[in-house]
């Protein structure tokens, strides 16, 4: 701009700068204190500050976005050069042609719903206002240049002014149809010259943002709408991430395509981007939920294990027995402890687990239970629901080549339930080993290149094709590979043998489903846990408790595992090496799930019983049978000194081995 003009800066410029520098001249002195001139730098604002500091201009920055942001950008570089001036003493500041400023929303009246809606009721009238929206990334573009701001001059008052391309036109320019000058003798020129090297060039990214699953009804349909990413706010979210982006929203042409419409579609230009993966799991947990939790531990303090079935009773009630399989079920969702190294190499914390039946044992009704129980999940069949299946692929949007996510990224630190496991894509097959043990997927499609996480509980579901044969090994009656079944933690399989018993009761409880009363839950906590109940519970051992292993749970574990080794021969001795790891992940789960925060052996013993319950590992102690006709037993505690002293006698073949009979 000419000298004119910048005596002629706008009292909200100035008035701006002032407030920028009373509040965050923190952030104003490190940006003047870095050392590359060419960078874009952000200005992170509450706008719950502007709004007690200024609420007309606060008022004006809501409701006309698209000019006050640029005001807020020039505020911010004018109040950069008076502090810039303070440091010139000191000879160590620098001064940054481009700062912008971001507006946080949380904790100000912007959060309503009006401001805040979901993405799938983001309609007109939002247009041209400061608009919030949450979502999880599906898509990620490239990053590209694009050519921004340039200034013209005015040939016949040499008046220098800027212009800004228009997204809604593919980024062309309109030049003003007069001089723009603010003179007290209007110009009125119509002819202007382009400046050289005047063009500003930007960053520029386009992200997919679509609704969280877990927030929508049943039957409805998640919508997405794309978002613009500029400057310092590209490449700073990944396919999977939840993210709450503030920004305004515009239209853009679709692109131009024989025989097709051409449409305007709506687009969220950002402003500020906030990464919530780190809050992908909070549940509301009340005081008084605690206290009722303590309080039940504190009345089975006699009988641990039966305190710990009424909680699994509540799993699935619907469903008559089956312990051993929603054992297996509360032990998967709750997980272990995450180990990393000091070489930096990580052990998952996250168990998997695979149900193999026939038809009409309750494999999908517990994935589906499994998958209410988590506050973050996706469930979806082994072909998938889109084109990237389960794992990623690379996708053409619109001439460009873009990442969209499957299920195992979208339910990145939560659940990812699948049903008809073995029939995924073949490309799932190649990938989701790595998903699954490391939580990371490699991609290197298209000329993408990146690493996404996949940091996610799988529970998987499928038939054994035909009949089983028990005389074939389980790889041989599902036709899964041997190395992606030996990454399941627990492999249930749930057999419709013949058993009139078994039968007789199973008829009597369905039947008995369908009485009015039995529809009612009850509060009583010793007997079932209502399902909402059990939700909280499990969220929080799963934040509350890392537990630890005791000597004689370590003694017990290891020696299993070792007797497992020698017991195994050929592909089983390699798989055996990840059952060690298994082994751990369980204990600590179920000291989890005991309300405790060290693995005593009763713990280890428990997660021996689930290993043993697999038929991926040989059965040294063959006292569980059947997994589809376990039963809850009336005094669980006995039970349970019976199997600790078959399973301490096999093990006593160690000399290292105590000879200790307390079941802790």
């Amino acid at each position: 701009m000419d000298s004119a003009a910048k005596d002629e800066q706008p009292a909200h410029v100035k008035h701006l700068a002032a407030f920028l520098i009373r509040h965050h001249s923190d952030q104003l002195h490190s940006i003047a204190l870095s050392q590359d001139p060419k960078l874009h730098f952000p200005l992170y604002v509450n706008f719950a500050e502007l709004m007690d500091d200024d609420p007309p201009l606060s008022h004006l920055v809501f409701s006309q976005p698209t000019e006050y942001l640029r005001l807020l950008d020039e505020a911010a570089v004018w109040a950069h050069k008076v502090i810039l001036g303070d440091l010139n003493g000191s000879n160590k500041g620098i001064k940054k042609e481009f700062i912008h400023v971001r507006i946080n929303i949380s904790g100000s009246p912007l959060e309503c719903p009006e401001t805040f809606p979901s993405i799938g009721r983001v309609r007109v009238k939002h247009r041209g206002i400061l608009l919030t929206l949450k979502g999880t990334v599906i898509r990620s573009g490239a990053i590209k240049m694009y050519e921004g701001e340039r200034k013209y001059m005015c040939q016949k008052c040499k008046h220098e002014f800027l212009v800004y391309p228009e997204l809604e036109s593919r980024n062309s320019i309109k030049l003003p149809s007069y001089c723009p000058s603010q003179r007290s003798k209007p110009c009125e020129g119509t002819k202007f010259g382009h400046l050289e090297g005047s063009i500003t060039c930007h960053d520029y990214q386009e992200i997919k943002i679509q609704e969280s699953t877990h927030v929508l009804g049943v039957g409805a349909i998640p919508r997405s709408i794309p978002v613009i990413l500029k400057d310092d706010l590209v490449d700073i979210v990944k396919a999977g991430d939840d993210v709450i982006v503030t920004g305004i929203l515009t239209a853009k042409w679709s692109p131009d395509l024989k025989d097709v419409r051409c449409d305007l579609d709506p687009i969220l230009i950002a402003n500020y981007v906030r990464r919530t993966n780190e809050l992908k799991s909070e549940i509301d947990i009340p005081d008084d939920a605690i206290m009722k939790f303590k309080q039940f531990w504190s009345d089975f303090k006699d009988t641990p294990l039966k305190g710990r079935n009424a909680i699994l009773r509540g799993i699935c009630p619907q469903i008559f027995g089956l312990f051993t399989v929603k054992l297996a079920v509360a032990l998967t969702l709750i997980g272990g402890v995450q180990h990393v190294d000091a070489s930096g190499t990580r052990v998952r914390g996250e168990s998997h687990l695979l149900l193999v039946g026939d038809p009409g044992t309750g494999k999908s009704q517990f994935l589906k239970f499994a998958a209410k129980l988590s506050n973050r999940s996706v469930i979806t069949t082994g072909l998938g629901s889109t084109s990237a299946g389960l794992t990623v692929t690379a996708v053409k949007d619109g001439g460009e080549w873009m990442l969209e996510a499957g299920a195992l990224v979208l339910a990145d630190g939560g659940l990812c339930c699948i049903d008809e496991f073995d029939s995924m894509r073949e490309h799932d097959r190649a990938t989701i080993h790595e998903a699954m043990e490391q939580q990371t997927i490699s991609v290197a499609k298209a000329g993408l290149v990146t690493t996404l996480s996949t940091k996610t509980i799988v529970f998987g579901a499928t038939n054994p094709k035909g009949q089983y044969d028990p005389d074939q090994s389980l790889s041989v009656n599902t036709a899964l590979s041997g190395p992606l079944l030996s990454r399941f933690d627990i492999v249930l399989v749930l057999l419709d043998t013949k058993n009139p018993e078994w039968d007789g009761v199973v008829s009597s409880h369905i039947l008995s489903e369908g009485e009015p009363d039995k529809g009612k839950q009850d509060e009583d906590l010793a007997n079932i846990w209502p399902f909402p109940m059990l939700r909280r519970y499990i969220h929080f051992v799963k934040g509350y408790f890392r537990p630890v292993l005791t000597r004689e749970a370590e003694i017990v574990i290891s020696s299993y595992y070792q007797l497992q080794r020698r017991s195994a021969t050929g592909n089983a001795a390699r798989t055996t090496v990840r059952m060690l790891e298994s082994l751990i992940r369980l204990a600590q789960a179920h000291a989890r799930l005991m309300f405790r925060n060290e693995v005593t052996r009763l713990d280890a013993i428990t997660a021996i019983l689930c290993i043993e319950s697999s038929m991926t590992t040989s059965a040294i102690v063959d006292s569980v049978g059947n997994a589809l006709h376990s039963n809850f037993t009336e005094n669980p505690d006995l039970e349970y000194a019976t199997q600790e002293r078959l399973i301490l006698e096999k093990l006593r073949s160690f000399d290292d081995f105590p000879d200790a009979n307390s079941r802790r």
